[in-house]
């Protein structure tokens, strides 16, 4: 779910809304939202799970939010990763004795370090 989540977030451009919030905390239940504002949800949950409150629904957003922007280096690092021909330079390396994909996996990581202040030139 967080996979399918992220991607979600992703694409409303790195926004966490409450329709993310309520698909991440209350799995399960049943609604019917328009995504933009809490009066907009009508809870048809069966399952008689209450309602979550405003607040509660705020305090997962801004958790998700926080989460997502935490994780910017690795979307940056793929990004990279896939632009790479690695196949290639894993042959090469191995026919030639070099370390050229090790080398590009390294700068990668440099470029974008986990504490998000990448990228670093």
């Amino acid at each position: 779910m967080k996979n399918i989540l992220s991607d979600m977030i992703r694409m409303d451009n790195g926004s966490v809304n409450i329709l993310h919030a309520l698909q991440s905390k209350w799995v399960g239940t049943q609604w019917i939202g328009n995504g933009i504002t809490y009066n907009g949800i009508e809870w048809l949950d069966v399952n008689e799970i209450p309602k979550p409150t405003e607040n509660e629904i705020n305090t997962e957003i801004t958790r998700l939010q926080a989460e997502y922007d935490n994780l910017a280096y690795a979307r940056n690092r793929k990004s990279e990763y896939n632009a790479l021909s690695q196949f290639e330079l894993i042959s090469d390396d191995s026919i030639n004795s070099t370390t050229t994909h090790k080398d590009a996996i390294v700068a990668i990581k440099t470029k974008w370090p986990k504490d998000n202040t990448g990228p670093v030139e």
